[in-house]
């Protein structure tokens, strides 16, 4: 190795070349990892040896393999970073492949229905709910996904400074006065635009897309899907909610469930109440909220609480497609994974 060659050379140069060999067959990145802090470690081979240059009387010599150890560290270091990426490129291959999914069209055969893709769980319950309500006599209506402060809340009985405001994490969208304009938490501003143009009787549900400042979870999205209902008449009363609301249980899940109400506050209705579906083992879930129009959101969408009364409700439609098909976490419907939406037709 050197003109004037000592046992520590030879110990270097055996070092080195059994490093070598031990990079190369590493075959995991961890694997290499622990190959590396071995060799160049403390306790490592040719750490002994640069602990030892102060043995070495000779001060040429000592120069000579001090330098020689450098060069063994870098040669060691150009085979690791030669070997890692090799290791890390065929991981990230072998994890390509583990998480592949087959995004390409089945050929099909003459047998075989040809299927495209599929809707969305949501847009398939959204799309039932619709059907089960216009057979119960109502109407389909639609309204702005970002609406003024008027409409959101004031119109519902919730003036500013209202603490009834603090139900909803309301988002807010920049405008000349602040606050003054908000995606909409809920679906019940279209209640007032539909009083406002569609003359009474109204037999309505208004369902779409509704926006709160929440944290993703296993039960609730930032953004998420709500159906409402509402009804203006003469001579309404509690007791046509209550049977509209089991005339739906029953149109909706089948014959074998009913509901329930529970009293409950919403500044919007009064009285107010939370209904309840139970299922075939004979637990309650809650769906949603309901109640008597309250005379002040009469007013507001220019009806006359003496002449009309009338009734609302809603509740969320991706809690509907949860329950429906027993997703544990709401979060999947989400995920676009073709594994998950593969398996609802």
């Amino acid at each position: 190795m050197t003109s004037a060659s000592t046992p520590e050379h030879g110990q270097l140069a055996q070092a080195l070349a059994d490093g070598i060999v031990q990079i190369r067959e590493a075959t995991t990145s961890d694997q290499l990892r622990t190959v590396v802090s071995a060799l160049t470690g403390k306790k490592g081979p040719i750490a002994s040896i640069k602990s030892s240059l102060g043995k070495v009387a000779d001060i040429e010599a000592r120069k000579e393999l001090g330098q020689l150890v450098n060069d063994a560290l870098a040669a060691l270091g150009v085979a690791t970073d030669g070997r890692s990426r090799e290791l890390r490129a065929a991981e990230f291959s072998s994890q390509i492949e583990s998480e592949r999914v087959d995004m390409t069209e089945v050929a099909m055969s003459a047998n075989v229905e040809r299927r495209l893709g599929r809707m969305h769980l949501v847009t398939q319950a959204m799309e039932r709910l619709e059907d089960v309500f216009i057979g119960l006599g109502f109407q389909i209506a639609e309204g702005p996904e970002v609406e003024t402060d008027f409409y959101n809340f004031e119109a519902l009985n919730m003036p500013p400074s209202h603490p009834a405001r603090s139900m909803w994490d309301t988002l807010f969208v920049e405008s000349d006065v602040d606050g003054s304009v908000v995606l909409r938490t809920h679906t019940s501003p279209v209640q007032i635009r539909v009083m406002q143009d569609w003359p009474p009787p109204i037999y309505a549900v208004m369902p779409g897309r509704v926006f709160r400042k929440e944290t993703p979870d296993a039960t609730h999205m930032p953004v998420f899907h709500q159906i409402e209902g509402l009804v203006i008449d003469r001579g309404i009363t509690f007791a046509d909610l209550a049977g509209t609301i089991e005339s739906f249980t029953k149109a909706f899940f089948g014959p074998g469930f009913t509901s329930r109400l529970r009293p409950s506050y919403f500044p919007f209705t009064e009285p107010s109440a939370e209904f309840d579906i139970r299922r075939h083992d004979g637990t309650w879930i809650e769906l949603g909220g309901c109640g008597m129009v309250h005379p002040h959101v009469l007013r507001a969408g220019g009806l006359d609480p003496d002449e009309w009364s009338g009734f609302a409700f809603g509740f969320g439609i991706d809690r509907m497609a949860k329950e429906r098909h027993g997703i544990n976490d709401i979060r999947d419907m989400y995920s676009d994974d073709v594994r998950f939406t593969e398996q609802f037709s």
